[in-house]
């Protein structure tokens, strides 16, 4: 991922091909190391395609790899179902105010911030 970020911020700078000494340089810069193979192989998949069409690929790829999304929602029930509806989320309610706070504790080992 170093050696992706390193071209694409080479190619940010200006310089639409780097070389593998270019990526190698903005690597060492940060004390990255720069693996050699890794380089190469960047490099040969890239050679001769402009960056908007590699970006646009790998937003294509990245489409299709699911990504967890959130927690299952059911709808209430409409019609007759709505009083015995409207009464759920006053109990949920009462049950969110009972959760107790948890009193302050001694992790920080004995320093304070305003120590």
């Amino acid at each position: 991922m170093k050696v992706v970020a390193a071209y694409l911020l080479a190619v940010l700078g200006g310089n639409l091909t780097p070389s593998a000494d270019d990526i190698k340089n903005i690597l060492g810069s940060v004390g990255a190391d720069a693996e050699e193979d890794r380089i190469e192989l960047l490099l040969s998949q890239v050679a001769g395609k402009p960056i908007e069409e590699l970006v646009a690929a790998g937003r294509e790829k990245l489409a299709s790899v699911p990504s967890g999304g959130g927690a299952a929602y059911a709808a209430p029930a409409a019609g007759g179902g709505a009083a015995a509806g409207g009464a759920a989320p006053a109990a949920e309610a009462k049950k969110e105010e009972k959760v107790e706070e948890k009193e302050e504790s001694d992790d920080d080992m004995g320093f304070s911030l305003f120590d």
